[in-house]
């Protein structure tokens, strides 16, 4: 942290995922696959998915208001919502700002969207600890929220077998013991390679002029190898970089709370850190990869079931669609989820 800044302290952290369930069972029904060939090359063995009109909006504000809840903050005392939004239901209005008017904000404050895929909360994160740390804004509110499974190719057995739908959200403000619960953070991107992960829109010129050759269909687009591959060799050294920024060494860390995209990543990541199993928080068992929601889905799911000790240190990791990728090692205090 620079020297000026205003530390951060994490109020609250919320989250929210749809009832339905999907098995791997299920997927059956759609093509030939078995939940012996999903689990064994991704660790998934069912996702949550949304159903008849629930929209990531539903999902984004019913975490919001756990995070609000958990933060003591009145809601009117939030001063800016951030949303890491890939799926949004509408482009325009925003997410945030669809969020702002159903959580009933009444005055008039920031809201905004932004896209960084899987490693949206993160991104998010690095912007609020600017905000705030120039006493820009005080009670930011980041929203994580995402449908992937609307943009699926049901028909692709390949990326419609991983995804599932979340959200999670987290209330940031001042540090009121002048410690700061970010010890480090990092953030990156590439965009040369972005085509591993694509979602491309469709669209249509003005029919006074020359149309495109090629029309998006609005679905997801992956190269699973290559997305593997960039993964187990990125992720892993940007977490060591992390936590060597932070100050402390790996065997310092309480906990690695990784994206939920793939069991194997995870323990290519696990691996790498000489992590035993109880230091790794993974749930992409039965929720899937959920996109930006997945680090706090998996956060205060693992404080709900025990596995995560309040009053302790965590890394977080993410990369996503971009491509993008960040990590960074938190306090995580008591009361907070």
């Amino acid at each position: 942290m620079a020297e000026n800044m205003i530390p951060l302290k994490i109020a609250g952290i919320g989250y929210c995922v749809p009832e339905t369930v999907v098995t791997n069972e299920d997927l059956t029904k759609l093509y030939e696959t078995s939940d012996e060939w999903i689990y064994t090359r991704t660790g998934i063995k069912e996702r949550r998915v949304v159903s008849g009109n629930e929209t990531a909006v539903d999902l984004g504000l019913k975490a919001a208001q756990n995070a609000i809840e958990k933060s003591g903050i009145d809601v009117n005392d939030i001063d800016c919502i951030i949303s890491a939004a890939s799926v949004p239901p509408q482009l325009y209005p925003t997410l945030a700002c669809t969020l702002q008017a159903k959580l009933g904000i009444t005055k008039t404050i920031p809201a905004f969207d932004m896209t960084a895929a899987c490693t949206g909360l993160i991104y998010a994160l690095q912007v609020a600890r600017g905000f705030i740390g120039a006493g820009i804004y005080k009670n930011i509110l980041i929203v994580a929220a995402d449908n992937n499974t609307k943009i699926t190719n049901w028909e692709d057995r390949g990326t419609s077998i991983l995804f599932g739908d979340g959200a999670g959200a987290m209330v940031v403000t001042p540090s009121d013991d002048g410690i700061d619960d970010i010890l480090s953070i990092k953030i990156s991107a590439d965009g040369s390679i972005g085509q591993m992960i694509q979602t491309n829109m469709p669209s249509q010129c003005c029919p006074l002029v020359k149309q495109a050759d090629e029309v998006g269909t609005g679905k997801i687009i992956m190269n699973g190898k290559d997305v593997y591959k960039f993964a187990v060799t990125t992720v892993p050294k940007y977490v060591e970089e992390c936590i060597e920024a932070s100050g402390k060494t790996a065997e310092e860390i309480d906990y690695l709370i990784p994206h939920q995209a793939n069991q194997r990543i995870i323990e290519a990541i696990q691996n790498r850190l000489k992590y035993t199993d109880d230091k790794v928080i993974s749930n992409i068992k039965y929720y899937g990869n959920t996109s930006a929601a997945s680090i706090p889905i998996a956060l205060v799911e693992g404080v709900e079931q025990g596995k995560i000790k309040l009053g302790s240190t965590a890394v977080l990791c993410g990369f996503g669609a971009g491509m993008t990728w960040g990590g960074a090692v938190v306090r995580l205090r008591e009361g907070i989820c």
